[in-house]
């Protein structure tokens, strides 16, 4: 499972995250909403090693993220992060993006890494689009293409941070699509999302953050229809409009 611990994250005087814990188990989808600012983001980083953080303690598989002594370039291969940005390479092609951390990171021969690459492809959709450079694809085919390069990887949970914030509405549905689809093949999740329609069909829990703390954590119907904390409820009244 992936365990938080009072983690506490600040930036300057700013505090971002505020004594949160949670815990993940796994094959479980959470989902993490609230206002922009809130913490959210910043928490996948911290759990991703990306961040540091000013207390607590985080661990994945009971490895501690932030001790001296982890290896966090084998720990991240458990963990599989795709950002509201597809930062992909522009003069590869979508086949090249996905391949290229199999080749880099696992050390794979240019076949098997190509082989593997393509199948995570053909899983969002896209094994038709394997030799089209970044350029000529959608905003959201770009994204379904970085949620291929961190499957490829193998990891044993994905953080996917405000996947679809950047995309058109009606792009928005297929790379949705996409993660339908890990959640139906039990992949553990912490998704980030504004998508509160989304939040209630594909979580098992939904995570309320305010101001950097953890303000109610539950199943969607709690969350969405009878919140107990009244910042939650302010929050999907708000969104519900």
């Amino acid at each position: 499972m992936i365990s938080l611990r009072d983690v506490s994250k600040r930036f300057g005087s700013l505090r971002v995250i505020e004594s949160v814990s949670l815990d993940v188990e796994r094959g479980e989808v959470l989902c993490l909403i609230g206002s922009s600012g809130s913490g959210k983001s910043t928490l996948l980083q911290c759990i991703n090693g990306l961040e540091a953080i000013d207390g607590g303690t985080i661990e994945v598989d009971g490895i501690s993220v932030h001790d001296k002594r982890t290896d966090l370039n084998r720990l991240r291969q458990k963990l599989g992060i795709v950002f509201q940005q597809y930062n992909m390479f522009p003069h590869l092609t979508a086949l090249e993006n996905v391949a290229l951390a199999l080749k880099v990171v696992k050390r794979m021969g240019r076949a098997e890494a190509e082989a593997a690459a393509l199948r995570q492809l053909a899983y969002v959709g896209l094994e038709s689009k394997k030799d089209t450079f970044p350029g000529r694809l959608s905003g959201g085919q770009q994204q379904r293409v970085a949620i291929a390069r961190a499957l490829a990887m193998e990891p044993h949970y994905m953080l996917l941070d405000e996947v679809t914030s950047a995309l058109d509405p009606e792009l928005v549905a297929e790379v949705l699509q996409s993660l339908r689809k890990l959640r139906t093949d039990g992949m553990t999740m912490l998704i980030v999302t504004h998508e509160m329609r989304f939040a209630r069909e594909i979580a098992d829990r939904v995570a309320f953050f305010d101001r950097g703390r953890l303000a109610e954590v539950g199943p969607p119907s709690q969350i969405f229809d009878a919140p107990r904390d009244e910042r939650t409820a302010k929050f999907v009244g708000m969104t519900a409009r």
